[in-house]
């Protein structure tokens, strides 16, 4: 199996409770390497200066702040560091997304693996829907999952074909379409991608 990588996290909320479910969540992942948290704009933006985080997650909306200005000026403060917006509404404009420089969107109503997916997916640099909707989506499809589960081991093509009861060119249509959202060039490289997410064992 390939390396894990491990990430620095700051998350951004002006509710205790809040941050320290997350906190929780994420302390529990093997592939978080640091999880900090800040309830304000002046103590994020010293955070994510000292620890420059891979993924910060700031709420819209931090008491009498705005949330989309402080991730704007964490992207300042850390350059390296990709935005995950959240909301308890579900919801954010296009607009404000555009203006956080956000990679992404989640909605604090997600289920907790859904939450922990999508930040490891952002932290990874890889595509994700970034549009205002608080409907999580899968980076790859149950069938795209299976074809790479098989691949993993080692299948051909045929065999993967023969094993999921589809043609050849479907094998193809499915892998090439895990490539794609994997952002990877070659079966190895997907399959290890793959792992990296959790999407295969």
């Amino acid at each position: 199996m390939s390396q894990m990588r491990r990430f620095r996290l700051l998350l951004v909320d002006d509710h205790e409770v809040i941050n320290w479910g997350l906190r929780c969540l994420l302390g529990r992942e093997t592939w978080v390497e640091r999880c900090v948290s800040a309830t304000s704009r002046d103590e994020a933006l010293p955070l994510a200066r000292r620890y420059e985080p891979h993924v910060a997650l700031v709420d819209v909306i931090l008491g009498a702040e705005s949330g989309v200005e402080t991730a704007r000026l964490i992207c300042e403060a850390s350059p390296g560091t990709r935005i995950l917006m959240m909301s308890g509404a579900g919801r954010i404009s296009a607009k404000a997304m555009r203006a956080a420089r956000a990679s992404g969107f989640i909605a604090k109503t997600w289920l907790p693996e859904d939450i922990a997916r999508a930040i490891r997916v952002v932290g990874l640099g890889l595509a994700f829907d970034v549009s205002p909707s608080a409907r999580p989506e899968p980076l790859l499809s149950q069938r795209e999952r299976d074809v790479l589960e098989l691949v993993a081991t080692g299948a051909t093509n045929a065999e993967v074909a023969d094993t999921l009861h589809l043609s050849m060119h479907t094998v193809k249509q499915h892998a090439s379409a895990a490539y794609k959202k994997l952002n990877v060039r070659n079966r190895a490289e997907a399959v290890q991608q793959a792992e990296r997410l959790g999407f295969i064992t």
